[in-house]
């Protein structure tokens, strides 16, 4: 996609939302269910149900997945979206790249080993590596654009009110 079919395809989209700001707040929801033969939770994805569990550190086999690499994964996943479409806004010329995540995390937290040591990511680090004849100035930029714009950074960035609640089925 070059950046005239991007702007065509979100225009009518951003036209909505500049005539009707209350248009463009959506509720986005994830679904899962208790696995009751083990530690685990399936959650509905769109395209499969993925099963979490313990990660190893934590006494799981590792045959599931772990909600700590997926939360990573989707830090990726929407890193790598935002890249892509600041690149084609700006006419950045990317011939490949990839992003990587990693994130640090003190499993006596969550074992409850250590009641002060934390539980969740302590740092987590954002990589991209692209391949681009692109000037230093427009790279710089679109990482800057990049932070700016992807959902799931600036969410981990600024943590939104959560409530959580447990009610009898």
């Amino acid at each position: 996609m070059d950046a005239a079919a991007l702007r065509n395809l979100q225009k009518p989209i951003k036209d909505k939302y500049r005539a009707d700001p209350a248009a463009a707040k959506v509720t986005l929801s994830a679904r899962g269910t208790l696995d009751a033969e083990g530690v685990a939770c399936k959650v509905e994805t769109a395209r499969a149900v993925a099963v979490a569990g313990l990660h190893k550190a934590s006494g799981g086999t590792g045959a599931d997945l772990c909600s700590g690499d997926m939360l990573l994964e989707a830090l990726v996943a929407c890193a790598g979206v935002t890249l892509n479409a600041v690149a084609t806004a700006l006419e950045i010329p990317i011939r490949s790249g990839a992003v990587r995540a990693e994130g640090d995390l003190d499993f006596r937290g969550t074992l409850g080993v250590d009641r002060e040591a934390p539980v969740g990511f302590t740092a987590i680090r954002l990589t991209f590596e692209v391949d681009s004849d692109a000037p230093q100035e427009s790279l710089d930029r679109l990482l800057d654009l990049t932070e700016r714009y992807c959902v799931v950074l600036q969410t981990l960035k600024a943590t939104p009110a959560i409530e959580a609640r447990l009610t009898r089925a």
